[in-house]
């Protein structure tokens, strides 16, 4: 089934299944059940189900799911069974604690390139790689074929900095930025403001 015709719903809710998989997985529970990971996960086992079903059939009527294989047939789905290279944009403070994150590479992303416009910043190093400038940016992404990138930067000058990807051949962005990015169809984005969070946390305190 083509992804366009799977509600983006269900696929922002398979890396919550893929995640809680890798947890059973390093416990060494070979077995799970809809049931199950529900429980763990908070999320009804019919949801659960029916998210699957979108995809094909994997697991049996009673005896549950093969974690190994389901989470791997997940992995598949979201095309994180082959590493994906990243680059940063923007290395103020966020920019630096992401960079020297180590949780993305086991899965399945792996941030091979820096960029600022200070020109304090340029050159200096965060582990093995080097910051440049943003005039290398359309270079570097070609060169390398890279697709997906990661936008540290300023509210002020987020969009402009989208707009520079997308123009190098960026296809997805994932942005940090507290501004809601406009981009052309067909472009993917994904916001992580955590102060609406906390704003829609609050509500209920």
């Amino acid at each position: 089934m083509p992804i366009k015709q799977i509600p983006d719903i269900v696929v922002g809710r398979l890396p919550v299944y893929l995640r809680a998989l890798s947890y059973l997985a390093a416990e060494g529970i070979q077995t799970t059940s809809s049931h199950e990971l529900g429980k763990r996960l908070g999320i009804s086992a019919a949801q659960i189900r029916k998210d699957l079903s979108q995809f094909g059939e994997f697991g049996k009527q009673g005896t549950g799911y093969n974690v190994g294989y389901l989470r791997e047939q997940i992995r598949r789905i979201l095309k994180v069974e082959r590493e994906w290279h990243v680059i940063l944009v923007g290395v103020g403070d966020l920019g630096r604690a992401l960079a020297h994150y180590g949780g993305f590479v086991d899965r399945g992303f792996r941030i091979v390139a820096l960029f600022d416009s200070d020109p304090a910043k340029i050159g200096q190093r965060i582990g093995d790689l080097e910051i440049m400038s943003m005039d290398r940016l359309a270079e570097v992404v070609r060169e390398r074929g890279i697709q997906v990138a990661m936008v540290a930067v300023p509210a002020a000058h987020a969009q402009k900095v989208a707009e520079d990807c997308m123009a190098a051949g960026i296809k997805a962005i994932l942005n940090y930025a507290p501004i809601t990015l406009q981009v052309p169809e067909g472009a993917f984005v994904q916001h992580i403001d955590p102060v609406t969070h906390l704003q829609r946390m609050t509500y209920y305190l």
